[in-house]
C-alpha cells in the first residue's frame, strides 16, 4: 500500500499556485476563495496536524502515459493539451486515492487526512522526494495524487470532516 512516514516540507507561499492562471482559467483554480479547503480559507498545515507526531503521505499513481496513448488512438486529431487534459483522467485517479485513503484509515483509525495538502502549505514535490517518490512537473508518464495524514490539532477536524470515500478536502476516520 502506498503510504510512508514523511517530514512535511512547508511553505505557505505554495498556496499561491492555486491562483496561478492556466488555459481557460485566467484567475487560477475556480475553487480558490470558494471552498473552505482551498486558499485563502484553508488553514495552514501546522494548524490542522500535530507536526510533533508522525505524519504520513498516502498516495496513488496514475499511468498518464498509457492514458495519453489510449486517447490518441481514440481521438487521432486531438492536440497534446487535449490528450493530457485532467478532465479525462483526474476523476478516476482521485477515486483510486480515495481507496488508498480508506485502506490506510482502516489500518490507522482516528487520523485526520488532508486530500489537498498543498492548499494548507505543503510543498508536495520535496516532501515526496524525501521518501523516494519523484514527481514530474508537468506530469508526462505518471501523475500522482497525494494526501497527508496525521494527528489533528485539538478538534481541527470538526470543521470539515467526513467518512472515507466522501469528496471533501478533509477527512477523519
Amino acid at each position: 500500500m502506498p503510504h510512508a512516514l514523511v517530514t512535511p516540507v512547508l511553505d505557505p507561499k505554495v498556496r499561491a499556485l492555486c491562483a496561478r492562471p492556466y488555459p481557460g482559467h485566467p484567475h487560477g483554480c475556480p475553487n480558490v476563495g470558494q471552498r473552505d479547503t482551498c486558499p485563502p480559507q484553508a488553514r495552514l498545515l501546522q494548524e490542522l496536524l500535530d507536526l510533533d507526531r508522525p505524519v504520513w503521505a498516502v498516495w496513488s499513481s496514475f499511468d498518464l502515459g498509457a492514458h495519453v496513448e489510449r486517447m490518441r488512438a481514440a481521438h487521432p486529431g486531438w492536440s497534446d493539451r487535449q490528450l493530457v487534459n485532467c478532465l479525462y483522467w483526474q476523476g478516476g485517479a482521485r477515486k483510486v486515492l480515495r481507496g488508498e485513503i480508506d485502506t490506510f484509515s482502516r489500518l490507522r483509525p482516528g487520523l485526520l487526512v488532508l486530500k489537498c495538502p498543498e492548499a494548507c502549505g505543503l510543498v508536495v514535490t520535496p516532501t515526496m522526494a524525501s521518501i523516494g517518490v519523484e514527481l514530474q512537473w508537468p506530469p508526462r508518464t505518471i501523475a500522482y495524487q497525494v494526501a497527508l495524514a496525521g494527528t489533528s490539532v485539538g478538534g481541527a477536524a470538526t470543521r470539515s470532516m467526513h467518512r472515507p470515500g466522501e469528496q471533501l478536502g478533509l477527512m477523519e476516520e
